[in-house]
């Protein structure tokens, strides 16, 4: 018996000893999962992605037209008389919808958890849409020409949008793998734009009773490849996966002022590399 007892202080002693002679392990500190909940996504650096979203446009044609109707009627006795190209065509507003794809890049730099960065995106689509109304009038009295004048005013007008790049100062802040975002920028498009105005002008006079004969101006104006350009705003999130691939989740507001006002608001998803 007691020659047991001092084998198993024996044996004790030498796994002390053992134990001791180990080199300071985090994992035996519990440094190992410590260091994983305090784990940082590195978002310094440039990037490059895909993305594709849907979104509508809003466009308003009131006034759009009228300083080509004031350039086909100028010199003419019912624009200096009866004010035509003042009128209210009533084009209105006009709302559609539609998807488009594209890519993105930029750079990041990060102060700790504060990310701030530049970002140049690009989708191509079509955005935009047209208006058509009539507007017609009788002169209440004879014009200076002796004659009462029945005034038909047919205006049209129609944008569309293909091309839509947006250069944005970003600014974040860094959540473990998350990484919200807030952006503004300019924005520029690549838009068709036409315009078309019809004035039908049929005089009388009461005092020959007589009907003159009818006039018809025309103007046309279509401008291909037009750049139009405004502002950009919105705001996402960045949700890195893995290494340096990420997913990105975004909305975006595009002012367009052109002779047609135009405002696109589109979601969008991506994936991305960051370098």
């Amino acid at each position: 018996m007691r020659s047991l007892v001092v084998a198993v202080s024996v044996c004790g002693m030498v796994s002390v000893a053992q134990a001791a002679d180990l080199p300071d392990l985090p994992i035996l500190r519990g440094g190992l999962t410590e260091g994983l909940s305090n784990s940082r996504v590195n978002w310094d650096g440039y990037y490059v992605g895909v993305q594709g979203g849907y979104g509508s446009s809003d466009e308003n044609f009131n006034g759009s037209t009228k300083n080509m109707t004031a350039a086909l009627l100028a010199n003419t006795i019912i624009e200096s008389q009866m004010q035509v190209s003042s009128w209210d065509s009533n084009l209105g507003k006009q709302s559609s919808r539609g998807s488009a794809w594209g890519a993105f890049a930029g750079y990041n730099s990060q102060w700790d958890d504060v990310v701030l960065g530049v970002e140049a995106s690009y989708m191509h689509g079509k955005f935009g849409g047209s208006a058509s109304s009539s507007r017609s009038l009788i002169s209440t009295a004879a014009l200076s020409d002796g004659f009462y004048h029945g005034v038909m005013v047919t205006p049209t007008s129609q944008i569309s949008i293909s091309d839509v790049a947006t250069i944005r100062g970003r600014a974040g802040y860094a959540m473990g793998s998350f990484l919200p975002y807030a952006f503004f920028g300019l924005g520029l498009g690549n838009a068709t734009i036409g315009q078309t105005v019809t004035v039908r002008d049929v005089s009388y006079s009461a005092v020959t009773n007589t009907y003159g004969t009818p006039v018809t101006l025309t103007a046309n104006n279509l401008q291909h490849n037009h750049l139009v350009y405004g502002y950009s705003a919105g705001a996402g999130v960045d949700i890195n996966l893995v290494g340096g691939l990420f997913a990105r989740a975004e909305y975006e507001y595009i002012r367009f002022t052109s002779t047609v006002d135009t405002n696109i608001n589109t979601v969008r998803a991506g994936l991305g590399y960051k370098f």
